[in-house]
């Protein structure tokens, strides 16, 4: 086999409207329902888990941060791997193997066994995100690429508004654990759905192990993007913008079931609706990067979901999930903004796709964790207040050091 090497000179890429186009993004949004779904499946249902197990709201929340840290650190080894075997063979091992661990997860008879195993499951579920974007920037007509990201993000928003809504309603009734279970079972038709769908890569040829990357080491292509100043930025973008973003999904529910609320917790499991909101900005913020660039459009995200966080400290439950849903549009147009630019990147795209995804899912992980510990401390506002100055700061760098593109 010949070494890696872009093919992008004889293969401009699929072209929106093509058939191939539209089998490609159908892929990739089956391996974003079945890798979003299951990693998020619990958030809907930690009150729930909570109360099973005896453990406070940030404890609960190691629940999503066990997985999440598991896929932050899975990313490199994926992006890796598919460098060798391909892209669309790494991410049907992913989703496959991550569906069959996420099937035993939820009937653990510990919780530390079932951080163990949501551990492990973020490990194994990895590969989509870690290659996902790197796949669609090789596979794809640079002139689309942007809106082909904003609309994979978007799928992504659809998985994990399904794994919230299944679980919980489920969970009322059955259990917890059955409505986790329920989730991952669906997950293994969307694994099915990708490796049916997906077109063979003829943007990109994987490297043999005896073969020389004519990009140099994986060492080598890891340096080159921590070593680029916008990079770098855009990586701060995912930790900090994910990790506050996490936080509110992961307390707001404990807010709303109390007082002055006291809302059921399957009234409070509707506000993923919220998700929708998502979907639609992530294809827009991809369509309005063409007319005003990407920095614009990133500063413009943030602020919105800055907007959004702050209407999320009044005490009337309609401005809440307005504030609510303004957030989650800001988040997701912002996250699709700079996901896609990290891959626009001459040396190692599915390494510098792996590096956005590990500051990304570090951020879910560590501020998702802290919010819990700001929550039982001083309750809804300090979260609010922490996810702002995250934000704040995010926006921050992206004005002083990002240039417009």
């Amino acid at each position: 086999m010949i070494g890696e090497r872009s093919v992008r000179g004889t293969w401009p890429g699929h072209t929106r409207g093509s058939a191939a186009y539209g089998r490609l993004l159908a892929a990739l949004f089956c391996a974003g329902v079945a890798t979003f779904a299951q990693l998020y499946s619990p958030q809907a249902v930690l009150p729930l888990i909570s109360a099973d197990l005896g453990v406070g709201a940030a404890d609960a929340a190691l629940v999503i941060s066990a997985s999440t840290v598991g896929l932050a650190i899975g990313v490199i080894p994926w992006s890796a791997l598919a460098d060798r075997i391909g892209r669309v063979k790494a991410i049907s091992i992913s989703v496959s193997v991550a569906t069959l661990v996420g099937m035993l997860v939820p009937f653990s008879p510990t919780f530390a066994i079932l951080l163990a195993g949501r551990f492990v499951e973020g490990l194994m579920v990895g590969g989509v995100p870690a290659i996902a974007v790197a796949y669609l920037t090789e596979e794809v007509d640079p002139v689309h690429a942007a809106r082909a990201a904003g609309i994979f993000v978007g799928g992504t928003t659809i998985g994990g508004l399904l794994g919230r809504l299944v679980s919980s309603p489920v969970a009322e009734v059955a259990g917890w654990r059955v409505g986790v279970f329920t989730v991952a079972a669906i997950c293994g038709l969307a694994a099915m759905g990708f490796v049916k769908l997906a077109p063979e890569p003829r943007g990109f040829i994987p490297v043999s192990r005896l073969d020389t990357n004519p990009e140099g080491t994986l060492g080598h292509r890891l340096a080159v993007n921590l070593r680029t100043p916008r990079q770098l930025v855009l990586f701060a973008q995912g930790f900090l913008l994910m990790g506050g973003f996490v936080a509110l999904y992961n307390f707001l529910g404990f807010h709303l079931i109390r007082a002055p609320f006291n809302l059921a917790p399957s009234v409070v499991s509707l506000m993923f609706l919220a998700y929708l909101a998502g979907t639609w900005a992530s294809s827009r913020a991809g369509a309005e990067v063409a007319r005003f660039g990407r920095k614009r459009v990133l500063l413009m995200a943030v602020s919105t979901m800055m907007m959004g966080v702050a209407m999320t400290l009044s005490d009337n439950v309609i401005a809440v999930l307005i504030g609510l849903v303004v957030g989650t549009a800001g988040f997701f147009a912002a996250h699709s903004t700079a996901s896609g630019w990290t891959g626009q990147t001459p040396v190692g795209k599915a390494q510098a796709s792996s590096l956005y995804n590990l500051f990304y899912y570090g951020g879910s992980s560590a501020i998702g964790w802290l919010g819990g510990v700001a929550f039982d401390a001083r309750g809804w506002t300090a979260v609010a207040v922490m996810i702002l100055v995250f934000a704040g700061i995010a926006a921050s760098l992206a004005a002083l050091f990002l240039r417009d593109a």
